[in-house]
């Protein structure tokens, strides 16, 4: 069995190889002289910033020494905090999760190295290594599954947050989890969580759980204004500054997720009064900069609404009007026109409407259609793409129809592809069964592309679901 040479064997071994006295090494690590020859002599113990200070004017990788470290300076000394702490910073910054599931599975038989390792999850966490921070906050959960603290049920929303991505099956497990630890929350923090929630469900199409969810949250946040703003309230902490968006946000935008729900069972008569709802914000009492922000977006969502709501609902006079507040709004952001959009394509294949030129006006936007938006924002990160999917196919079936074949086949892959990794196996049968409806009109090039992708999907699945291939 090969023997590996401690820490300090290896820094010695060094210093004899490139002729270099602890002094002058010393001077390059940046550490004192006296320091260096404790550490090789063995009468000193080595801390962190020692260790990186030797891994470096080694000029060796950061995290080189990282497995000896734990064999020598935590596992055979008693479990020192101050020591391990930095430590698990390091496995944090370097990626070294099989470093930092070493350390940490020593402490989770001590349930008071718990908030300790909160902390870290959450630095963690904050600056986006989320496969580490996902570690600690399942284990801490795991730590402490039978109480009943804020600290477990962040644990299960920071986990749901990170859990959240393309795969719409595996949102679907992570938001029915969380759901049971949003009321363990923080009255306040409880907001931001059902707003999450609730638009991961909108991006599943999970109506009854987004009206749901769009209740509590307008009935939590119309208690917490209300209580801001009374006259005792002033010796409290102002919730806005725990709050992603401003108190009146959060009331308004449940009334706009109600609209969603209603436009989606196509009851566009009630979509249209939940959105008169948000679009009059008289009683909102602030009027600072950030306030007055939302106040113009809810204005400009509830505008175009009643003008989309109207046009959905069989009303297709207003289609040039809605195009003019489309291009009016000059500011308007690259989620807006995906679902103004997928409003008009909607409209064009329900009631046969031909929508060339307009489709001229929106090539900037269907060519950026394959973009994945980066946005921690939930909506922007799953609402956006389910609705990219969605009027990818929109735009196929209408190319199609109108013998714009090429266009049609283009689309129809594009969507076929982005319900393929959202997991969206209602959305994928449809593309699969509107191209078998085309199919005659595809060059041979179209359709070896299309039956390649069929059977590399297919090939995926049989794999994940360990069946053997029985194709032979």
């Amino acid at each position: 069995m090969t023997i590996t040479p401690t820490i300090r064997a290896e820094l010695e071994k060094y210093l004899r190889k490139n002729g270099l006295s602890k002094t002058e090494f010393g001077h390059i690590a940046g550490l004192n002289p006296g320091t260096v020859s404790g550490i090789v002599t063995g009468n000193k113990s080595i801390s962190v910033h020692q260790l990186d200070r030797i891994t470096g004017g080694m000029g060796l990788e950061p995290d080189h020494f990282h497995e000896r470290y734990i064999e020598e300076c935590i596992m055979e000394e008693p479990l020192n905090w101050k020591r391990i702490r930095p430590f698990l910073y390091r496995c944090v910054q370097f990626n070294r999760l099989d470093c930092l599931q070493r350390v940490v599975g020593m402490l989770l038989d001590n349930p008071g190295y718990f908030p300790h390792l909160f902390v870290i999850a959450e630095d963690a966490f904050k600056k986006g290594y989320n496969e580490a921070a996902a570690y600690l906050y399942e284990n801490i959960a795991e730590g402490e599954k039978y109480q009943h603290s804020d600290r477990l049920a962040v644990c299960h929303y920071r986990i749901f947050i990170i859990q959240v991505g393309d795969d719409q099956n595996r949102n679907l497990k992570a938001a029915t989890k969380f759901e049971d630890f949003v009321e363990r929350l923080d009255e306040i923090d409880q907001l931001d969580a059902l707003k999450d929630l609730a638009n991961v469900y909108r991006s599943l199409r999970q109506w009854d759980k987004v009206d749901e969810t769009a209740k509590k949250m307008k009935q939590k946040a119309k208690v917490q204004y209300s209580m801001k703003h009374q006259q005792k309230s002033r010796e409290r902490e102002e919730p806005d500054k725990k709050l992603s968006r401003p108190l009146f946000v959060y009331i308004s935008y449940a009334d706009l997720l109600r609209a969603s729900v209603c436009e989606a069972q196509g009851d566009y008569q009630q979509a249209l009064q939940y959105t008169y709802a948000y679009a009059n914000l008289d009683w909102v009492r602030e009027t600072d900069e950030d306030t007055k922000h939302w106040i113009g977006l809810f204005k400009h969502w509830s505008q175009a609404n009643i003008l989309a709501y109207r046009l959905l609902s069989g009303d297709v006079g207003v289609l040039h009007e809605y195009l003019n507040s489309i291009d009016v709004s000059s500011d308007t952001i690259q989620e807006d026109r995906v679902t103004q959009l997928l409003n008009i394509m909607t409209a064009a294949n329900r009631y046969k409407l031909g929508v060339n030129d307009i489709l001229k006006r929106f090539e900037t936007e269907i060519a950026s259609f394959s973009q994945r938006p980066s946005s921690s924002d939930m909506y922007t990160q799953q609402v956006i793409p389910d609705y990219s999917a969605l009027c990818g196919y929109e735009l196929a079936y209408y190319y199609l129809n109108q013998g714009m074949y090429d266009d049609g086949f283009n689309q129809l892959f594009g969507a076929m592809v982005k319900a393929h990794i959202l997991n969206n196996e209602t959305y994928f049968i449809n593309c699969i069964g509107l191209f078998v409806r085309f199919k005659v009109h595809a060059v041979p090039e179209t359709k070896t592309e299309f039956y390649n992708f069929i059977e590399k999907v297919w090939l995926h699945n049989v794999e994940k679901s360990g069946n053997a291939d029985r194709s032979e």
